[in-house]
């Protein structure tokens, strides 16, 4: 059920930003409620304590937000809790960020190395994910796993490339495995 407020309220507000020509605008304050949201998490437990009115939510919503983010928004906030969806209100605002993402063609990648990489290898690694990819422009996320013990993983989306070096050496056991004596 989550998930379904989530895709309802993150389409609505989606094809509100397309009409009203506010793709960026919102985008940039969806990104930024949510930092806030993430960082103050009384916010959160104040919007969905049962002991407190809708009207008093709402006016807390006005109170805080009003002219800091545009003013749909500020609508979708006041609607979500006058439904009482608050519960859901970081995956509605992380449903919003994915399609304003693939509407965008902007890519998550996130790329696991057993060694810290350069600033020449990362653009190396992004120019060519940019060119193998139908991306535009990519959100890249990079860490370190010493347990590879050299190569990559890179995944976008439900995409995994693994040229690791530890998946190959496990490969070469699981065929040595299937390998009978004669």
């Amino acid at each position: 059920m989550a998930k379904l407020a989530a895709k309802v309220y993150g389409n609505a507000l989606f094809e509100e930003a397309l009409q009203s020509g506010k793709l960026d605008v919102l985008f940039d304050d969806v990104q930024q409620l949510k930092k806030v949201l993430i960082e103050n998490a009384e916010l959160l437990q104040l919007l969905a304590h049962p002991n407190i009115v809708k009207e008093e939510k709402i006016a807390v919503i006005e109170r805080v937000f009003s002219g800091q983010i545009c003013e749909e928004l500020t609508g979708l906030l006041t609607i979500v809790v006058d439904k009482g969806r608050q519960k859901e209100l970081l995956s509605i605002l992380d449903y919003f960020i994915g399609q304003v993402k693939a509407y965008k063609k902007i890519g998550v990648v996130y790329v696991s190395s057993a060694v810290s990489l350069t600033e020449e290898q990362k653009e190396a690694i992004c120019k060519k994910l940019l060119e193998t990819t139908e991306f535009r422009e990519l959100e890249s996320h990079w860490l370190v796993d010493e347990t590879l013990i050299g190569g990559l993983v890179i995944r976008i989306g439900d995409r995994v490339v693994d040229s690791s070096v530890k998946n190959k050496l496990e490969e070469m056991k699981r065929n040595l495995m299937k390998l009978q004596l004669a």
